[in-house]
Formats: structure tokens, sequence, C-alpha cells
């Protein structure tokens, strides 16, 4: 199982607080079958969520270091889940956040209970430069649970869908589960993630598999959302999405 969204940068948002911390977390989602995973901390404007990619990277390094010596066998790559924003762009270009393994992908997340007026222009202009937008877990939002179709307009625009697996096992409740699960039957979703923070349940890569193939009725559908989507954005590819 490849994970593209998870917590594990410690001590800089609300994720995992410690080294020690992120160290035992990847002991336990190495046993549940993770072999890679995208490091993703909050970047939050104006918050205390503002760590910039000089100092991620240290603490990156740090834990990669630390993994290796703990005879860690997982993959790791830096990233973040950026808060949406009109100054995506500049924020890259200042070296304050990170695309996704250095690739043309950007993983944002939007407010859970509104949507800015300006959300079209903004994915529009970073589109343009060249990004790939990528949304965090769209079936936890309050505009999109009660209006699911919604997705089908940021498909449309050109953005991306990663679902939180978790989500699949009631993790936020009844309606992110159904909305997340008709998702996955419409094959909106090109990437999942258990968003991390400082848990790990486990669900291990063969019961997801045996979920996914329950609701999708396709193989190879699952294996590009375990597997062959997330190589595609460490080599920074085209994904082609199946609609």
């Amino acid at each position: 199982m490849k994970d593209i969204h998870s917590h594990l940068i410690y001590g800089v948002d609300d994720g995992s607080k410690s080294l020690e911390e992120s160290i035992e977390l990847l002991k336990k989602m190495e046993k549940a079958g993770t072999t890679d995973l995208m490091l993703t901390p909050h970047y939050v404007e104006n918050s205390k969520y503002v760590c910039n990619n000089k100092a991620k990277k240290e603490i990156f390094n740090k834990l990669k270091e630390r993994a290796k010596k703990e005879n860690i066998n997982i993959n790791l790559y830096l990233g973040n889940e950026v808060f949406f924003t009109d100054k995506f762009l500049k924020l890259i270009k200042n070296g304050e956040i990170r695309t996704l393994n250095n690739s043309k992908y950007l993983l944002f997340e939007f407010p859970m209970n509104h949507l800015y007026t300006n959300t079209p222009e903004v994915i529009s202009s970073i589109i343009s430069k060249g990004c790939v937008p990528v949304l965090a877990h769209p079936e936890r939002y309050m505009k999109f649970i009660k209006h699911p179709d919604l997705a089908e307009e940021y498909l449309r625009m050109g953005v991306l869908l990663q679902g939180n697996f978790t989500s699949l096992f009631r993790k936020y409740g009844s309606k992110p589960k159904k909305v997340l699960t008709y998702y996955l039957k419409n094959h909106w979703i090109t990437f999942l993630g258990s968003d991390t923070h400082n848990e790990v349940k486990r669900y291990s890569e063969k019961k997801l598999r045996r979920k996914l193939l329950r609701i999708t009725k396709d193989k190879d559908y699952v294996d590009d959302l375990l597997y062959n989507n997330f190589d595609k954005v460490i080599n920074n590819e085209e994904i082609g999405i199946l609609r």
C-alpha cells in the first residue's frame, strides 16, 4: 500500500509531536502493509502551521535516518497539505510550501464548512502554471456531503481527488463513508491516503483491497488507487483518469 497523505513530520502541525512518536507510527504502518509514504504537513497561512521547506527538510532527513536505523522498510517522500489560498504559486516560489515530492502535483484542502467564491479562478491560475491540484479528502467537506455531485465540477476543472481510506471504515461517520463510496463507484478518486496524524488503525492492505474491490468491481482501478498513481506522482508522470 502506498499512502499519499500523512502527518508524521513531527512538531509542526496537529500530527506527530516527536521523533519517537513518528517512528512508532511508521512501525505500525509497516506492519499494516504500507511500503511507501508521503509526508504532508499542514501549511495554513497566518497560523502556527507555517513550517517552511528548509525546516521541513531538516526534520524529514532526521526521520529518514532514524527509520533506517530502526530497519523500517518504508520509502518516505515529502510534500505538504496546503490550506486553500490565492497565494499557492507565491508560496511555492518563496520556498514556503512543497508540491508532492517536488512534482507538479499539489495537495490542498478546503475549509470544512464553506468554499471561497474565488475558488475556480485560483484553481485555473495554478493549472495554467503547470500545477496539478489534488484535493484532500473531498468526502469530509460539508458542501460535498450535501451535494456529492459537486465533485464532478472540480474534476472538469482539472482537480484530482484524494480520498481518506479511513472514511470507508467510518472514522468520520456514516456520511463521509457514503460519499467516498459513491465517488469510488464513479471512479472519481485518483489517490487514497490514511491522513494519519497520531494514530494508526489496523486497516491492513489486504482488508482495504478487499473492500475496494467490493465497491468498484475493478481490479485495475484498485491497483491504480493503491500503487500505480502514487508511483506516477513520485516520477512526475501524467495520470490518465478513468471516468
